[in-house]
């Protein structure tokens, strides 16, 4: 004679703890205060005439100059195929980065010497 299986017993469910209150609701937390803007990134700097070459040559601030590079990088297809991180540097590029390819990590490093 062929026995059933039986389901295994389902254990039961852990008591759940008793949450801890918070503050009494006469508290309030103050207000998130808005992250203040470092104002060293958004000096406007002079770009050497090899960066102006790809960027322009009127001051920028150190963001605003990492934009125009990305514009430049993709406008030219400089971005490396197989391993989209890396850049191949035209003949702009390469007297700003001193390489034939340099990694996005790189670029940010590289151009601050080229800023003044």
């Amino acid at each position: 004679m062929a026995t059933a299986k039986k389901a295994p017993a389902k254990k039961a469910a852990p008591a759940k703890k008793a949450s801890i209150k918070t503050a009494p609701a006469a508290k309030k937390a103050a207000p998130a205060k808005k992250r203040a803007v470092n104002a060293a990134f958004m000096k406007p700097l002079t770009p050497s005439a090899a960066l102006a070459a790809v960027v322009g040559a009127k001051p920028l601030a150190r963001t605003e100059v990492v934009k125009q590079l990305w514009v430049y990088i993709k406008k030219h297809k400089l971005q490396d195929t197989a391993n989209k991180r890396n850049i191949n540097a035209d003949a702009k590029l390469k007297d700003v980065f001193g390489k034939a390819q340099v990694s996005m990590f790189e670029m940010a490093g590289l151009i601050g010497k080229h800023l003044s």
